[in-house]
């Protein structure tokens, strides 16, 4: 009986192991602030940052309701490059070709409450801090117009918004 527990654990690893490469587009990936942003150059993809702290209730309330939404994830997986920022990390950032603290980068971002949403062009600029709970509807809304480059084009997010309710 062990020996065949012994045979079949290099296929149980192999199973485990493949597990997170079958998850569909549906499933976003985080990444850490570095890497988004290189990631973010390299595909020409906006960045999304979710800044919030371990203690945030409304940080919990915006994953369970928002980002757990499958079309909100599919939509982040296909046009953003997602990064989540723990805004109480020691972690130490690269940000505009400096070392940063994480609290500063919040700090240069405006950030005084979580959650918040940071977007970024691709470049690394700065567009637009969001903060606080988002609800999903309105996260899906707020992403279309980021992602689909609606902003680049000059269009006013209030404008956005009326052509997205009428069409419902």
């Amino acid at each position: 009986m062990l020996q065949r527990v012994f045979r079949l654990a290099p296929l149980i690893l192999l199973f485990a192991l493949a597990l997170p490469l079958r998850a569909g587009a549906a499933d976003l990936v985080w990444r850490s602030w570095n890497d988004g942003l290189r990631e973010a150059q390299a595909t020409g993809r906006p960045v999304l940052v979710d800044v919030y702290t371990d203690w945030c209730g409304w940080c919990k309330k915006m994953d369970r309701e928002s980002y757990s939404r499958a079309e909100v994830r599919d939509f982040l997986g296909r046009r953003f490059v997602t990064v989540r920022l723990d805004a109480e990390s020691p972690t130490q950032l690269r940000y505009r070709g400096e070392e940063l603290s994480t609290r500063a980068l919040v700090s240069h971002f405006r950030v005084t409450g979580y959650p918040t949403t940071i977007f970024l062009a691709s470049n690394g600029d700065h567009v637009v801090t969001v903060p606080g709970y988002v609800p999903p509807g309105r996260f899906l809304v707020l992403l279309r117009y980021i992602g689909d480059g609606h902003y680049e084009r000059g269009v006013s997010f209030q404008d956005f918004e009326k052509a997205q309710s009428s069409q419902r």
